[in-house]
Order: C-alpha cells, then sequence, then structure tokens
C-alpha cells in the first residue's frame, strides 16, 4: 500500500517508516501538518496514519480536511493522547483506527494488515484479479501453480495495478504511488519497471495482462483481443 506517515518527531519517524517500507509498503514521511496537508490534497494513498500533535495542522484538522475532500482511504491515529474522549474525538472525526504511543510496531504493523484488508479484493494475505495472484507476505505473483518472486520495487507497482485493476493509470501516477514525495525519479525509471514486471508476468503466464494504452499510460487487466486501443 501506499502510506501517508505524519509524525513530527525524527526519533519516531524513522524506525516507523524503515519498518512500513520492509513489509512492503510505499511510504511519504512528514513531520509538518502543513505539508501532509498538500499532500493528501494531490496524491493518492491506501492509508494515513496521522499523529494528533503537529506542527502548523493537527493531525485532528488533517483528517477532517481529508474527509472534506472525499477521500475514502483508511486513517490511523498514532498519538499519545490515551483518554477516551480522545479516541472518541479521533474516531469521530473520520479516523478508522486510534493506536496510543509508545507503540510496539508489530502491532502497529498487524493494524495495517487489517485494514488493508477492506479492498474488495483480498482472498486470505492475497489480492486476486480473475487467476492471478498476489501474496502480500512473500511478495510473489502466482497463476495456475506457478509462481515469481518479485523485488520490493516490483511488488509495489504490482499491488498498485491490482489495486486498481482495469483502471489506466499515468506514469505520474505511477511515480506518486511508488516513489516518495520529495523524491524524482529517473525519467525511464517507469518504463524500466514496467518492462521488469513484464518479465516476471512472462514466467506465469501474463504478459498481456499489464497493457500500454497510447498516450495515457498502463492497465492490468484480463487480456481482450477485441479491444483494439489496446497492445
Amino acid at each position: 500500500m501506499k502510506i501517508l506517515l505524519v509524525e513530527d518527531d525524527p526519533i519516531q519517524l524513522e524506525p516507523l517508516k524503515t519498518a512500513l517500507t520492509k513489509s512492503g509498503h510505499g511510504v511519504d514521511a512528514v513531520q509538518d501538518g502543513e505539508i501532509a496537508q498538500r499532500l493528501i490534497s494531490d496524491r493518492h494513498y491506501d492509508l494515513l496514519i496521522l499523529d494528533w500533535m503537529l506542527p502548523n495542522i493537527s493531525g485532528i484538522q488533517l483528517c477532517q480536511r481529508y474527509r472534506q475532500l472525499g477521500k475514502s482511504a483508511p486513517v490511523l491515529f498514532l498519538t499519545a493522547k490515551d483518554t477516551v474522549t480522545d479516541k472518541i474525538t479521533g474516531l469521530d472525526v473520520g479516523a478508522d483506527d486510534y493506536l496510543v504511543k509508545p507503540v510496539n510496531v508489530m502491532e502497529l504493523l498487524a493494524r495495517v494488515r487489517a485494514l488493508g484488508r477492506r479492498s474488495p479484493l483480498w482472498q486470505g494475505d492475497v489480492l486476486t484479479l480473475g487467476d492471478l495472484e498476489l501474496h502480500l507476505t512473500t511478495l510473489t505473483i502466482k497463476r495456475q501453480e506457478q509462481a515469481v518472486q518479485l523485488s520490493g520495487r516490483e511488488f509495489q507497482l504490482m499491488e498498485y495495478l491490482m489495486r486498481h485493476p482495469r483502471q489506466v493509470l499515468s506514469r505520474s501516477q505511477i511515480e506518486q504511488a511508488l516513489w516518495e514525495w520529495d523524491m524524482e525519479p529517473e525519467s525511464k525509471a517507469v518504463t524500466i519497471l514496467i518492462h521488469r514486471v513484464r518479465q516476471r508476468l512472462q514466467t506465469i503466464g501474463a504478459e498481456d495482462w499489464l497493457q500500454t494504452v497510447y498516450g495515457m499510460g498502463y492497465c492490468l487487466t484480463s487480456p481482450d483481443p477485441t479491444n483494439t486501443h489496446h497492445v
């Protein structure tokens, strides 16, 4: 999943970012509420993890504004504010889960997995599209008893494509989903990554599932020989 992690304490931010990244997630990590607000306005996220007390704009305000934008990704509060009233306030402004610091990283990762199961494609620890399976814990893709291991970046791309099946995703959308907000990927990075993933799909007889839509982007779908817009 693509996750926005907002935590003003760098001592807590970096270990959390590392743990989420090692679990296969793409993470935009920021310490300032104002920067976070720009990101939630401009980019797509599958999950937001928000501290409550942040510089410039609080986590509560961020959550409220995120919901006002009509965005529906789950929001998890990760905060030292631990009263029942605090928890009710956080959930009432639109959060889906609430975790009190100090945080156990394993519990946080379990909460993240639980929120990720809301995808309609999720079956066990697997995302499925037709007979194509993406195994989230082993970073493998499988079809008809054939499986292939993916690298971290290849897995992130396949997860992004499978969470948005049959949608044409632009190069810009893919860059935003896979690279951090303050990083500029090389000009051919997406092209090279798409090529690598196609090679992985070829080994399981599914290379036709990842289609190029000229001038628009890429789409993961069942092959349709009658669709003349795709190659």
